[in-house]
């Protein structure tokens, strides 16, 4: 036994020696706090991640493009050259007629006329442009005309001392011969008829077009003009096209689309930015205050009960109409969506680990609401907010269908197709196709990005 230990005393000796011979080879380690905290620190982002996470959506990124560059458009467009005011009413400036009913063009070219053809000189209009027309009279009804020249769809006629042009259709009514082709002789109109200097017409009606002073040779007197080229005939002194044509009253609809779009979109993001900041107020403290969850839930009740509707229909025919009031009236209901979802996911978190560790702890319940729930409802709050502006572009289109929307003078998606359905079947449909057209995007556009981003916010979703 006694050399048993003496034998683990000398293993022992020579193991100390051996490790104070070998101590040189190991460098103590310093104490660096800040370097251990870095071993537990990650580089993860939740807003990087998620920022990355949305861009492999491409079409909630294209559908963000389209939209961010139609609502960029909304501001530029006043601003481009050659643009007519949204409320600005376009006349004819000799005919003072409103240019009613124009089909959309990209130009206000509405004819041409041949080198060598004669036009009358109706004014001077300055800026190198001269008011023209081939209509050179007006033949009272019942009146006798002698025809020289017989050419199908034209008579040439003379009356008086006037010769020219008139158009041989139905709406004449002239008394013709049986052989209308023996020329001359005399016939007799039940209605006004427009004598033309030329065997045409151009433009609307026998409004008078322009040219400009540089295509056309001036006779001596001023009152004719001979076209020294192909001459442009403009139904307006400018190049001021109509892209979206004009409505029933001489509006360039171009300008009213977008004004309205403006507008509309100003109403959808007021509203979503009102119902999410009462929305999550409300709701949080519905979900995590237990002593107002009674309350609140009885005043869920009684609101959540009340058709929108009704609400809306009521609201709007007491109040005066106008931006303010239809803000005011969605945004009364629109909040209880909002705060129902950020109650029932506060309810289900509140009562967790580390909620419970920072009340135990004494953190306020304002750090802990903005600290360890909010974070949580970002994709909740994110898709709400995304759906409530179409939802509230929707509603004012509603409100402005039944009559109790935005007076007609402030464009809004909604007054313009209230205008156009009525025109959906005519020659005018075209006031109903362009800002259907450009509230589909906006909703379509909405709605995707908005289901893209809380996909994206999810946290099941990040790497």
């Amino acid at each position: 036994m006694v050399r048993l230990r003496d034998r683990q005393s000398r293993k022992l000796e020579t193991a100390a020696e051996k490790a104070i011979q070998e101590d040189a080879l190991f460098i103590p380690a310093i104490r660096d706090e800040a370097g251990a905290e870095r071993t537990g620190f990650s580089n993860y982002s939740y807003w990087r991640s998620t920022f990355w996470v949305f861009l492999k959506n491409r079409m909630a990124v294209f559908l963000l493009i389209v939209l961010a560059l139609l609502l960029l458009f909304t501001f530029i467009q006043p601003l481009l050259p050659n643009q007519y005011p949204a409320s600005f009413i376009v006349d004819h400036p000799i005919a003072k007629l409103q240019m009613r009913n124009i089909s959309p063009s990209t130009t206000t070219a509405v004819g041409k006329v041949t080198t060598g053809t004669e036009l009358l000189v109706v004014r001077d209009m300055g800026d190198g442009w001269l008011a023209v027309s081939s209509a050179r009279a007006v033949v009272p009804r019942r009146t006798l005309l002698t025809v020289i020249e017989y050419l199908d769809e034209w008579l040439y006629v003379m009356y008086g001392e006037i010769e020219g042009y008139i158009v041989n259709d139905f709406t004449t009514k002239l008394k013709l011969p049986d052989d209308p082709t023996a020329v001359p002789y005399e016939t007799q109109s039940n209605f006004p008829l427009t004598v033309y200097l030329t065997p045409e017409r151009f433009g609307e009606g026998d409004l008078e077009l322009f040219a400009r002073t540089e295509d056309l040779s001036l006779a001596d007197d001023g009152q004719s003009a001979v076209a020294l080229t192909d001459t442009t005939l403009h139904i307006l002194p400018t190049y001021k096209p109509f892209l979206f044509g004009t409505n029933n009253i001489g509006q360039d609809l171009w300008a009213l689309v977008w004004s309205g779009t403006r507008t509309s979109l100003y109403i959808g993001f007021v509203v979503a930015l009102v119902e999410a900041v009462i929305g999550i107020v409300v709701g949080v403290l519905w979900g995590y205050v237990r002593r107002l969850d009674r309350i609140m839930t009885e005043i869920y009740n009684v609101v959540d009960n009340i058709p929108t509707t009704i609400v809306l229909i009521l609201f709007s025919y007491i109040m005066r109409p106008g931006i303010s009031t239809l803000i005011f009236v969605m945004c009364i209901t629109g909040w209880v969506g909002m705060a129902r979802f950020i109650r029932n996911q506060i309810v289900i978190i509140r009562d967790r680990d580390y909620n419970l560790a920072s009340r135990c702890l004494g953190t306020s319940t304002f750090r802990i609401i903005a600290k360890n729930l909010l974070p949580y409802l970002v994709s909740v709050i994110m898709l709400r907010m995304a759906l409530s502006i179409p939802g509230a572009i929707g509603n004012e289109v509603f409100i402005t269908y039944i009559g109790l929307g935005l007076p007609v003078s402030i464009p809004s998606l909604g007054n313009l197709i209230n205008v156009g359905r009525k025109l959906v079947s005519t020659s005018q449909s075209y006031q109903l196709i362009f800002p259907a057209i450009v509230l589909s995007i906006v909703t379509i556009s909405f709605y995707i990005i908005g289901n893209a981003f809380a996909d994206a916010a999810d946290p099941k979703n990040h790497v």
